[in-house]
């Protein structure tokens, strides 16, 4: 069974913790013996600088790839527990260099596409934004997981971004989906956290992790060694947190799977029965 699988974090909200994510969930997947690709889409270059990597302005990043200056294999860096395509603020530029290009909202999935299969999963780390760059990264998107932290007006503008993946859907990516949706920052002391995560499960469904991601000071301190907090502090609960939700995100792959094969099982018994009938 093959799991090779492109999944987008997106938010357009800044400050929910998407690169957090980003960073310590590909960690932890790495961790578990998966081959890991994490592309850092964000001029701000949050993803790169966590794990380490700070580029320079004539560095290779994902900005000559997306303009087709080189390739993806030729800006992949060892992160250690996983690959990196990094970025840097000269992608701000991308936006508008792309504008007058032909299929421009499919730049990173055509460069992703001769890597895929060389990765178990590969993860993009989007902008705080609905501009082009989150376009190319829905467009080269399986599936989408979407942060949202648990405080006051967590879900307002998430219409937006629902909307966007919906006209992704409809007129580029008719197999987006919805992988999952994150609870961050979390406050056990606060109602205020539970009444978002209540009001999360309530529209999202089953769709919501059961991983819900804390407050927690190592998650913070981190990013400014250059770590994802596995390595920073394996036995804070930041680290266990993504590590269960790693686990979650690959129980749900395998039982996603299970379910396609059934499915598939089903219409072609289905079609068989139609065939003989014919007869």
């Amino acid at each position: 069974m093959s799991l090779s699988k492109i999944v987008a974090i997106a938010n357009q909200k800044g400050g929910v913790g998407k690169t957090t994510t980003a960073v310590n969930i590909t960690a932890s997947l790495g961790a578990a013996e998966k081959k890991i690709l994490l592309v850092d889409m964000d001029p701000q270059a949050n993803a790169s600088s966590g794990l380490g990597v700070r580029t320079e302005k004539n560095d290779t990043t994902i900005y000559e790839v997306i303009l087709g200056n080189v390739s993806a294999e030729e800006a992949i860096v060892d992160a250690g527990l996983l690959d990196l395509i990094p970025s840097n603020p000269k992608l701000i530029g991308a936006e508008i260099e792309l504008v007058s290009q032909i299929a421009r909202e499919n730049k990173l999935k055509n460069a992703l596409f001769g890597i895929k299969d060389k990765y178990d999963f590969i993860f993009i780390d989007s902008p705080p934004s609905l501009g082009l760059l989150t376009l190319n990264t829905l467009t080269a998107a399986d599936s989408v997981i979407i942060p949202i932290q648990c405080e006051y007006y967590a879900l307002e503008g998430l219409s937006q971004l629902l909307g966007t993946i919906r006209m992704v859907q409809k007129h580029l990516n008719p197999e987006l989906r919805i992988e999952g949706v994150l609870l961050t920052m979390f406050d056990k002391r606060l109602n205020l956290s539970t009444q978002v995560a209540d009001e999360a499960i309530s529209y999202f469904g089953d769709r919501v992790y059961d991983t819900i991601i804390p407050r927690n000071v190592r998650l913070s301190e981190c990013p400014s060694f250059g770590k994802p907090v596995l390595l920073y502090d394996v036995q804070s609960v930041g680290a266990r947190s993504y590590l269960k939700l790693a686990e979650e995100f690959l129980e749900k792959q395998v039982r996603d799977s299970a379910e396609r094969f059934e499915g598939d099982e089903k219409t072609y018994v289905k079609n068989m029965g139609k065939a003989q009938g014919g007869r």
